[in-house]
């Protein structure tokens, strides 16, 4: 059962009463991971024209950066990149980083941000786009960043649209999913055990 307080305005409250908050953020942190499983299974709707469904790309994207040795967090990222199309297909690169930031290292941070500039390389001049449109993120970039974020987009993004690729199913990457998107607070506070 779930525990409640009784205050309507903050400046109203007790320790007592944010101590049975806290208790409950902490007793519910694992619904993050049952959210982003929800927004990713979500996709399997999302088409646009693609030959896989959204959740297959990221499926795919996700197994292509496993079977290259990407670590989990880029694994996970790789599986999320595409997320925000749930919400919104023009902002999702924005929408998908914004979600993973709080979970995940900078540099897998910023490959997701940027995702949609480097992986135009093999698309934005068939509208009218720079196809050398990545560059713009060079000097704001580590040449790190920068390197992870093009194998990103090259070598796993932008082929990741195979119906008869061998690729592995979200159960699969629950385990991890729950791992990155474990408890994390923005909050300056002790992690509760």
């Amino acid at each position: 059962m779930t525990a409640t307080t009784s205050f309507t305005r903050m400046d109203e409250s007790t320790a007592e009463q944010w101590g049975i908050i806290g208790a409950e953020h902490a007793r519910n942190s694992g619904r993050v991971a049952d959210r982003v499983i929800m927004l990713l299974e979500s996709l399997g709707e999302v088409v646009d024209g693609f030959a896989t469904d959204q959740l297959t790309h990221c499926l795919q994207t996700a197994t292509l950066a496993e079977r290259a040795g990407a670590d989990d967090e880029v694994v996970i990222a790789a599986l999320c990149h595409d997320i925000g199309k749930a919400i919104s297909v023009a902002n999702h690169p924005a929408i998908a980083a914004s979600i993973l930031k709080p979970y995940v290292r900078a540099d897998v941070h910023e490959m997701v941000r940027v995702h949609q500039d480097f992986q135009g390389r093999h698309y934005y001049a068939h509208f009218g786009g720079d196809p050398d449109a990545r560059e713009q993120h060079r000097d704001s970039l580590t040449p790190e960043q920068f390197e992870l974020a093009a194998t990103f987009a090259d070598d796993w993004d932008q082929i990741a649209f195979d119906p008869n690729y061998d690729t592995l199913p979200l159960s699969h990457f629950e385990p991890k999913i729950r791992s990155v998107f474990a408890y994390k607070s923005a909050v300056p506070t002790a992690r509760p055990d």
